[in-house]
């Protein structure tokens, strides 16, 4: 059996970008426990011109990963819709969004939608309330989390729940 050690503590940063908000999380795993340590949504100014609004998306996620000392972030695929342009739009705040815990030099995992809400609430197509109600449950230090915040914890749990699966040794392995 190989042996993997899991490290005590890992701070991780789960994002949901979107272009008007993007919320953030930091929790801490240990093992297969969770901690939650901070929460928020980055708004940047609506009448600013769109490049100032990814420039301020960049620097605030930045900010948020060296305050609270992040090991790795995560974050949330897009999703498309049915107007290519605003799909265009929030793939430019996701470039934002990602590339501001790149710049701390953290490893950025992504993730599907319908992967975080099965992660999270045991079904791929749950709603947002749902999915809040789950992060008060896993994280009840966060106390109620607005959407984008609870979305934000959802994709850091789901990123602790399966990288604790990837370091954990393979029974039967030589």
């Amino acid at each position: 059996m190989t042996n993997v050690s899991i490290p005590a503590a890992t701070r991780i940063l789960g994002l949901d970008p979107g272009l008007r908000r993007t919320g953030w999380g930091v929790i801490v795993a240990e093992g297969s426990r969770l901690r939650w340590v901070a929460h928020g949504v980055v708004s940047p100014p609506e009448a600013a011109p769109f490049s100032e609004r990814l420039l301020h998306l960049l620097e605030a996620v930045g900010e948020v990963c060296a305050a609270h000392g992040c090991d790795e972030a995560a974050i949330e695929e897009v999703f498309v819709n049915m107007n290519p342009g605003s799909t265009l739009k929030l793939g430019h705040a996701r470039a934002a969004v990602m590339l501001a815990p790149a710049r701390c030099g953290l490893s950025v995992a992504e993730y599907s939608p319908n992967l975080i809400k099965k992660a999270v609430v045991g079904a791929g197509h749950a709603d947002k309330s749902q999915i809040a109600f789950m992060v008060k449950r896993l994280l009840p230090a966060a106390g109620d989390v607005k959407a984008d915040a609870a979305d934000a914890l959802a994709v850091a749990i789901t990123h602790a729940q399966l990288r604790r699966l990837r370091l954990l040794p393979i029974r039967g392995a030589a």
